[in-house]
């Protein structure tokens, strides 16, 4: 597995492309999608799918160009669904800029837990509301690895106060679901730096 970190957007959310054998998929897709294409030409990858960890307008920005070029399935939480048809839920109207995503997009909807093959690697989706009502975070247990969107960041938490936010639900649900995965995992959060899961479990004080 390689992971090739881009940071895009207005709000410099984190965009990771993951490939294996020549096939890649797409962690949130937030800007500039001919960057996402122009790498995934220029390394004569295959995109297989697209990953939302949420739908806020700053990880979703680029998801309706990159279905209409490659007709790939989008992988998310079924409460997402209003995110990604409301420009007020997904917070796009805050940038005066409202938009929406493609009704002609293939959503494959997860549920908590659920096990799923992509790139031929098998992803775990866990269901962490709190920073939004669909959350979720995939975990890549053969290669140790977990994209948390904007639920679990490098010593901090994913902000509680817009629309739908739950603090308590949101802390809940990193303890008992991300914090519990092997220490040495290692953490690619919706915005900063990489962490482990030790070192937050250890140091980040909004879990305390």
């Amino acid at each position: 597995m390689k992971i090739y970190p881009l940071t895009l957007g207005p709000v410099q959310t984190a965009t990771y492309i993951v490939s294996e054998n020549n096939k890649a998929l797409v962690v949130d897709p937030a800007d500039s999608a001919q960057s996402i294409i122009k790498y995934l030409k220029t390394n004569q990858l295959q995109l297989e799918a697209i990953l939302l960890t949420h739908g806020h307008f700053d990880h979703i920005g680029a998801v309706n160009e990159l279905t209409n070029q490659f007709n790939v399935p989008v992988y998310a939480h079924k409460k997402e669904q209003e995110y990604f048809e409301k420009p007020q839920v997904n917070l796009s109207t805050m940038m005066h800029a409202p938009f929406t995503l493609n009704e002609s997009i293939q959503y494959q909807f997860l549920n908590d837990g659920e096990v799923f093959d992509v790139i031929g690697l098998p992803f775990k989706a866990f269901h962490v509301p709190g920073h939004t009502s669909g959350s979720l975070c995939y975990y890549e247990a053969t290669k140790g690895v977990v994209f948390t969107g904007d639920t679990l960041f490098n010593g901090a938490i994913g902000r509680t106060d817009f629309i739908y936010g739950d603090h308590a639900q949101l802390v809940k649900g990193i303890k008992t679901k991300l914090l519990t995965l092997p220490a040495d995992t290692i953490v690619y959060p919706g915005h900063g730096d990489c962490s482990t899961v030790e070192y937050e479990a250890n140091h980040n004080m909004f879990l305390k």
